[in-house]
C-alpha cells in the first residue's frame, strides 16, 4: 500500500496560502528537503487551485526540480476542471475519497499533495494522510488558509525534525492512529 504524504509550506500561524513569504528562506538546505521528497514519490494529488499554478509554471521553469514535476504522474481533484492538460494528468472529478483509497491500495511509491488547502483538509477527514512534511517559516502572516482550519481535530505523532540554517523548521508527523 502506497503512503499519502501532504508536504505543506506554514507560517508560524499556520497560513499555507500563497506562500510567496517563504521566498526569502529558501536555501539549499531546504531545497535537499524538497528533493528527497520527489525521490520516494511517483506521483502527485493536486487540488485545481495548486494543479494550475503548478501548470502554469512548471513547464517553462528552468528549476532543477522541472524535469521531474513536468514528468510525474499528476492526480487532479476537480469537479469544476473540464481537463488537465499538463503532461501526465488524470483528472479526478467524482468519489473523490474511493479514487482516492483505490490509488493508495495500488503498487508504487508514495503520492505526495502540495498546497491544495480544501483538499487535505477533506483528506485528513477520511484518515488518508499517512504523513505530514510541514516547512514552518519564521513569519507570522495573519490571514489565509491554514492546514488546520476551525474545528479541524487531529492526534499527530512527531517523526522527524531539523531546523536549517535559514530559521525554517521541518517537522514530519504521522496521525496517532490508536
Amino acid at each position: 500500500m502506497r503512503s499519502l504524504i501532504a508536504t505543506e509550506f506554514l507560517s508560524l500561524d499556520g497560513v499555507m496560502e500563497d506562500p510567496v513569504w517563504t521566498r526569502p528562506y529558501w536555501n539549499d538546505e531546504i531545497a535537499k528537503f524538497k528533493s528527497d521528497e520527489t525521490t520516494t514519490s511517483d506521483a502527485l494529488l493536486l487540488g485545481r487551485v495548486t494543479y494550475q499554478g503548478f501548470a502554469a509554471a512548471w513547464p517553462q521553469s528552468p528549476d532543477p526540480g522541472s524535469a521531474y514535476f513536468n514528468s510525474v504522474r499528476k492526480y487532479v481533484v476537480s469537479t469544476t476542471l473540464a481537463s488537465a492538460e499538463w503532461n501526465n494528468s488524470t483528472l479526478i472529478k467524482h468519489d473523490i475519497v474511493q479514487a482516492i483509497t483505490n490509488l493508495k491500495q495500488q503498487n508504487g511509491q508514495d503520492i505526495t499533495v502540495h498546497g491544495s488547502a480544501a483538499l487535505v483538509q477533506t483528506l485528513m477527514q477520511h484518515g488518508l494522510v499517512d504523513r505530514y512534511h510541514l516547512l514552518v517559516y519564521p513569519v507570522v502572516v495573519g490571514s489565509g488558509k491554514r492546514l488546520f482550519g476551525e474545528g479541524v481535530a487531529a492526534t499527530l505523532r512527531l517523526v522527524d525534525s531539523r531546523a536549517f540554517n535559514s530559521d525554517v523548521v521541518a517537522l514530519v508527523y504521522e496521525p496517532d492512529r490508536k
